[in-house]
């Protein structure tokens, strides 16, 4: 039977998305708009997620 190799634990990049989220809400909640700073807090910590994945890839 073949053993799978290991694989290390990755890196959690739904921090980002969260961090991104709750960041974007309490900024725009500051300036009065908090659904458009949570989307964009949400835009922003997907893609910092996403990076991370990338990185950690190569």
């Amino acid at each position: 039977m073949t053993v799978p190799p290991e694989r290390d634990g990755g890196t959690a990049g739904g921090f980002l998305v969260a961090a991104g989220a709750l960041g974007g809400a309490a900024i725009g909640f500051s300036i009065g708009e908090a659904t458009p700073g949570f989307l964009v807090g949400l835009g922003v910590g997907a893609l910092a997620a996403l990076l991370v994945w990338w990185r950690g890839r190569g």
